[in-house]
């Protein structure tokens, strides 16, 4: 999940945040999961859950990350 949604442009920093919170990933890992079971390929669930996470921290938020290299 995590690189598949790095794949999408979901920021590094953001990924690290909602992996090291259980509460969190268990959250990804549901919603991960019922998008398959609904016949979703994990790189459409990667781009629908990356642009959900996208919109969600805005456009300032994800500007005022540091540039990753």
């Amino acid at each position: 999940m995590y690189q598949r949604l790095r794949d999408y442009h979901v920021p590094a920093a953001v990924l690290d945040e909602i992996f090291s919170n259980e509460k969190d990933l268990k959250t990804m890992e549901k919603s991960w999961a019922e998008l398959k079971e609904n016949g979703m390929k994990d790189d459409e669930i990667a781009a629908a859950i990356s642009k959900i996470v996208i919109e969600e921290l805005g456009d300032d938020f994800i500007q005022s990350l540091p540039t990753e290299k």
